[in-house]
């Protein structure tokens, strides 16, 4: 199954050819790769030194106004960006730049320990890639913080929300280098009716911050958790909550437009989620937290509450009474912002900006 991210750039190339650009994606199959006796070898080289495949020749083949880079790590090398003279456009998915977890979390809580440093010593001695210090000392070798190769070159950076730009610039990226771009969803769906129950939706490594919601779940509301469980991390008992597994698509999108909430108790500091767009596209509210780039891109839609972690139930009560009223502000503000004509016109933007600041 394709990641998040390569469903992510699949989406954005067939947007932007649907509105007439053309577009070549250079990518790498890691799973091909990893079928090698050296991969793991290979992979450590490229990610300490910056050394490894490039994606140049096929670039001065195609010869593109601009390159759009989403994520090198562990496929690509990195040197490559030092010879390229075209406008250049990353996008931040996560913190790997400056952070070897790529998440700013550990053992439960934020960290920027790295970062706040300067140093990735930390990263090392808790071994926070894979938990596992030789798999983090490659890792940890090559993170270069602000002086990343791809943050360094890039014309513009965009991330997925205020609160990961922010991060970003604290860690001595330029703030003027950094915009907003989000992601969109094309799925096919309707305004769903609503209803009773609370939904989950995603993976449940501890990151997602699932066991915490379910241990502190207020009793007498039902919840519904559709992703594919760890049996190495046992979700608590709770008799309101029914796990169904991996759920597809079509039925998680029916799911969703048939509860009162999505529920995103993410930890580590993401933003909206393509799931929580999914959600918006049928109408449906989302209940988050308030210290997650994600709780206040929620309070500034004005798509559903970001609450207190440490007040679950009371979150759940406001909620009940409030989420009815927004279901049509839901799908307007994902008409509004998050469909892929929105992108495109927003992606096109910062394009031309990109192009410009080469340029000029």
């Amino acid at each position: 199954m394709p990641s998040g991210e390569n469903q992510v750039v699949d989406a954005q190339a067939s947007a932007l050819r649907e509105a007439g650009h053309d577009v070549v994606v250079v990518s790498q199959s890691t799973d091909q790769r990893q079928q090698r006796r050296t991969y793991p070898l290979e992979a450590a080289v490229t990610v300490a030194t910056g050394l490894g495949p490039s994606p140049e020749e096929e670039l001065r083949r195609f010869r593109p106004d601009v390159v759009h880079v989403h994520n090198l790590f562990p496929s690509f090398g990195r040197r490559w960006l030092r010879s390229w003279d075209g406008p250049v456009v990353a996008t931040m998915h996560n913190y790997r730049p400056i952070c070897p977890a790529a998440t700013l979390f550990r053992d439960g809580g934020t960290c920027r320990d790295c970062p706040e440093s300067g140093s990735t010593r930390p990263a090392v001695r808790h071994g926070c890639y894979r938990g596992s210090r030789l798999a983090t000392l490659p890792v940890a070798t090559g993170t270069r913080f602000a002086r990343d190769p791809v943050l360094v070159r890039a014309d513009v950076v965009t991330t997925l929300s205020d609160g990961m730009s922010r991060e970003y610039v604290a860690a001595g990226v330029p703030a003027e280098k950094l915009t907003v771009l989000d992601n969109f969803t094309t799925a096919a769906s309707s305004p769903g009716p609503g209803g009773d129950t609370w939904i989950y939706a995603g993976r449940t490594d501890p990151s997602k911050g699932l066991h915490a919601l379910v241990r502190d779940w207020p009793a007498g509301q039902r919840l519904l958790v559709a992703g594919a469980l760890d049996p190495d991390r046992p979700l608590p008992e709770h008799p309101d909550v029914d796990c169904l597994g991996r759920v597809d698509g079509d039925r998680l999108r029916d799911l969703m437009g048939e509860a009162r909430g999505l529920v995103f108790p993410s930890v580590w500091l993401e933003g909206l989620a393509l799931v929580c767009l999914e959600a918006l596209s049928v109408g449906t509210p989302i209940l988050t937290f308030d210290d997650v780039p994600a709780g206040r891109s929620v309070t500034e839609l004005g798509v559903g509450l970001a609450v207190a972690r440490d007040d679950v139930a009371g979150g759940v009560r406001r909620a009940t009474d409030a989420f009815p009223g927004l279901r049509e502000r839901c799908t307007h503000v994902f008409a509004e912002q998050f469909t892929a004509r929105s992108w495109v016109r927003r992606a096109e933007a910062v394009y031309a900006h990109a192009m410009s600041a080469r340029g000029g």
